[in-house]
């Protein structure tokens, strides 16, 4: 069982959006480390990709993980439902009520330490959002276990997901749920520069997906 100080680590942990120059293995290595055995068995039951009540766009700890570095976020309760929700929305076979039934899995059927709040319902509903408007599909089969080497940005790139965007995403966050300590230290700002200013000269659209919903 981790003690205090590991929970306490473990709330702390934020890798942010301004770490692109970072080897992604570099920055997995300051996480603080989460086995699977130690996850409760309720949660594996629906989260674990090898579970037979697996939900579209479930995917392994490491890259979790991964994807924890590559948008961003912490290990908090509501970094977790935007990740989930991220790699769901992304997910091809994903479908409405898929969101709609996990997220009430995870708000009224997950144990007390990993149940969703209200607040925590809404930012899973964004970060699906997110991960349907991203050109990114499917993340949770790209092997991302094998690119440790690679800096996050060149990651970001190759998986087209636009740091940009993400700013703005956090930024509608913070001004939706503005009270939890987690909206108060999302990346919001690209090196103190509000990314609503920025303009890109013959800058090219990015096709967006069909939706599936």
């Amino acid at each position: 069982m981790r003690g205090y100080a590991d929970y306490l680590e473990a709330c702390d942990w934020n890798p942010g959006l301004d770490n692109g120059h970072r080897l992604l293995g570099d920055v997995l290595s300051t996480l603080p480390g989460v086995k699977q055995q130690d996850i409760h068995w309720l949660v594996r039951l629906f989260e674990n990709p090898r579970s037979p009540l697996r939900f579209p766009g479930q995917i392994s700890l490491a890259r979790h993980d991964a994807v924890h570095v590559l948008l961003g976020r912490g290990l908090s309760n509501q970094d977790e439902a935007f990740v989930i929700g991220f790699t769901m929305g992304a997910a091809k076979a994903c479908r409405r009520w898929h969101c709609g039934l996990f997220n009430w899995v995870a708000r009224w059927l997950y144990p007390a330490s990993y149940r969703f709040s209200v607040d925590d319902s809404r930012v899973f509903a964004l970060g699906v959002g997110a991960g349907f408007k991203q050109p990114v599909e499917d993340i949770h089969l790209v092997g991302l276990e094998d690119m440790m080497g690679e800096s996050v940005d060149s990651i970001r790139r190759r998986l087209g997901i636009n740091v940009h965007d993400l700013h703005a995403i956090y930024r509608h966050e913070r001004a939706y749920i503005p009270h939890t300590s987690e909206s108060k230290r999302l990346d919001i700002d690209y090196g103190n520069i509000d990314p609503s200013d920025i303009v890109i000269p013959n800058g090219k659209s990015i096709k967006r997906k069909r939706r599936r919903f």
